[in-house]
């Protein structure tokens, strides 16, 4: 499977002002153009969002990549970087 295939599947919960980003699964995208999606966790409220991923060694030192105590290494973009629902 080609890794442009491959995304990352995210729960987002909004707590007062902040946002906060969990990663719960994968997704891929099938020969006819259907996504298949596998969630390790289901969320009990919230949004997901479905983003494209990036191989480690893609990413970038401070291009906004958490570290430390397990936390996911995909870029999290800000409330304000997300897309309008549609």
């Amino acid at each position: 499977m080609e890794s442009k295939q491959l995304k990352v599947v995210y729960a987002i919960t909004e707590r007062g002002e902040k946002s906060f980003w969990t990663k719960i699964g994968v997704a891929y995208t099938n020969r006819d153009g259907s996504i298949t999606i596998k969630l390790d966790a289901v969320p009990v409220s919230g949004t997901m969002q479905v983003r494209e991923w990036t191989p480690r060694d893609e990413q970038q030192p401070g291009n906004g990549a958490r570290r430390g105590n397990g936390a996911s290494t995909a870029p999290v973009p800000l409330a304000d970087e997300l897309p309008t629902p549609f």
